[in-house]
């Protein structure tokens, strides 16, 4: 369970890494709060760390109840490829956002994946056919 714990504490970082280099963007691009709009270097900054924040209350969630049912191991190599997914997706959007697909996907597949899983190890544990 120890790996699980990791990747969920390493994407909570990184969401605050996003974060910060958001705080940073607002600096550089002389966006001044509480405005969201300004240079376009900040407002895909911006997209980032929010987009990150949309897929966490779904990711963490699914991370922690996938582990009730299915080996630590499996569910945290699910995050780890999430973790790496939100890093080519910041990369990829702050260069250009046509080209944050793989990224997206990177992220947004183990979620679901993660997801399904719960649900269907829930499912099994309620009809008895998994302990």
């Amino acid at each position: 369970m120890h790996a699980v714990h990791l990747i969920a504490i390493l994407a909570v970082l990184q969401y605050l890494f996003f974060g910060k280099l958001t705080g940073e963007a607002r600096g550089k691009y002389g966006v001044k709060a509480p405005a969201m709009t300004g240079h376009e270097g900040f407002e895909r900054m911006v997209r980032v760390q929010m987009n990150t924040l949309e897929t966490l209350v779904a990711f963490l969630p699914a991370l922690y109840l996938a582990a009730v049912y299915w080996p630590y191991l499996l569910v945290a190599g699910l995050g780890a490829v999430y973790l790496v997914g939100r890093i080519v997706y910041w990369r990829a959007y702050v260069a250009d956002p046509s080209r944050r697909l793989v990224g997206f996907l990177m992220s947004a597949g183990p979620t679901i994946l993660l997801a399904v899983l719960a649900l269907v190890g829930n499912l099994l544990a309620l009809t008895g056919l998994r302990g």
